[in-house]
């Protein structure tokens, strides 16, 4: 059952439904009821997008939307969903928040979608928050850590997806407590959100006084010089990583060249192995990135399931593009959707799609299920460690949970994969 806060601005529809009989009769007498739902007619579902496909985020992220897209057409060729194919609509916002307010107005009031999936950046999505949710649109699934996604009470429409930088820092912070005990643990951060809450996780894991150097950058100046020789004047040995990929292989290099080599730990948004060694050339990220730490919480590991059918949708269906950490979050964001949209019904409403995030059925494909319900809007609660060991990044079996302030050691729950890759209703 779901709770009053979160039925309240749902309420709000009846009022406008009351008001709208007349069109709505109009558009039945027309034969064209499912045009009533936005975005859904009798063969097609449409739901739309912003990313970072050009900007200061586009190297570490424009593939994410293309991996959706190509499960997507995955899917679409095996018949859709429920007898809909699915139009997924992506917008660049150049990472620009200024951006991300055109291109959603223009996905809810011009191209008439039926969900915003995966908007991809805190300042980005942020900056459209009360937009989708006072026009009652589904915001599904956020790219981004942040902690804002998980508010039901003034947020109903919104879910995350992510595990949150809170828990993700909790994790690095009691895996270096666990592997590393005595080590001087510092935090390089975004000077946002993404770089405080991961700061506050460590701090919940190693205490306040447990983090000896906090630096932060901005996303706008290409230099972490003074930021790094401060890590290496504080004499740092473990260093936990708030940061976007390429700013993540910008301090590992940057500190190369200065002679200093702690042991480097970063948050999922920042770890991809695969896309570092783009950054940092493949010639010198193997050394560099020995015994790289981070966290993950989908199926990263080569010889996973997932990776494998991934892999093969990724080969037929997205014109034969690298594969790497984005490949995997970018599908497996498309098999939540799908997995929601089959639940949700042959003739799916907006309405029929949130009842099936909050009922809490809905599992995902990632090392512990989805955690859905009407009071939380969270996604994934739980993260699993990678290590990197000779050019090869996989889980090392120390998988952390954030309850409350509490960081708790569990094992895995990982879902299988049962026959094609497309969720049965």
């Amino acid at each position: 059952m779901r709770t009053t806060p979160t039925l309240r601005p749902r309420a709000r529809s009846l009022v406008a439904a009351t008001g709208a009989v007349v069109v709505g009769l109009t558009l039945t007498a027309c034969g064209g009821a499912d045009e009533a739902v936005p975005g859904v007619s009798e063969d097609s579902i449409t739901i739309g997008t912003h990313q970072p496909l050009t900007g200061p985020a586009a190297a570490g992220y424009s593939s994410i939307s293309a991996a959706t897209s190509a499960y997507f057409d995955y899917v679409n060729a095996n018949g859709g969903v429920n007898g809909r194919t699915i139009d997924y609509v992506v917008k660049d916002d150049g990472y620009n928040p200024a951006n991300t307010q055109t291109a959603v107005r223009e996905l809810v009031q011009q191209d008439d979608v039926f969900a915003i999936l995966n908007g991809l950046g805190t300042p980005t999505h942020s900056s459209v928050l009360d937009f989708l949710n006072q026009n009652e649109v589904p915001d599904l699934f956020v790219s981004s850590g942040s902690t804002a996604w998980n508010d039901p009470e003034e947020y109903p429409y919104t879910f995350g997806y992510n595990a949150d930088y809170l828990v993700e820092g909790s994790a690095l912070g009691q895996y270096a407590a666990d592997e590393h005990p005595g080590k001087k643990v510092c935090v390089l951060g975004q000077d946002d959100d993404y770089g405080e809450t991961l700061l506050a996780g460590v701090e919940i894991a190693l205490g306040s006084d447990g983090v000896a150097a906090y630096e932060t950058y901005e996303t706008s100046n290409q230099d972490v010089t003074a930021q790094i020789g401060a890590l290496q004047a504080a004499e740092c040995e473990v260093v936990v990583l708030g940061t976007v990929n390429g700013f993540t292989a910008l301090a590992i290099g940057t500190a190369a060249q200065m002679g200093f080599m702690p042991t480097w730990m970063a948050s999922s948004a920042g770890g991809d192995y695969p896309t570092l060694v783009g950054f940092l050339g493949e010639d010198v990220a193997p050394q560099l990135l020995q015994g790289f730490v981070s966290v993950n919480y989908l199926p990263f590991s080569p010889d996973s399931e997932w990776v494998e059918l991934f892999t093969e949708i990724n080969d037929e269906y997205n014109s034969g593009a690298s594969f790497d950490g984005n490949t995997v979050f970018g599908m497996s964001v498309g098999y939540a959707f799908v997995e929601a949209l089959t639940k949700a019904g042959e003739d799916p409403t907006r309405e029929s799609l949130l009842e099936v995030l909050e009922s809490g059925d809905l599992v995902g494909n990632g090392i512990v299920p989805l955690q859905y319900s009407a009071e939380n809007h969270a996604g994934y609660d739980a993260v699993g460690i990678t290590t990197v060991d000779g050019g090869v990044q996989d889980f090392v079996g120390s998988t952390y949970q954030l309850d409350g302030e509490t960081v708790e050691k569990l094992e895995p729950q990982p879902v299988s994969l049962d026959g094609n890759g497309i969720p049965a209703p």
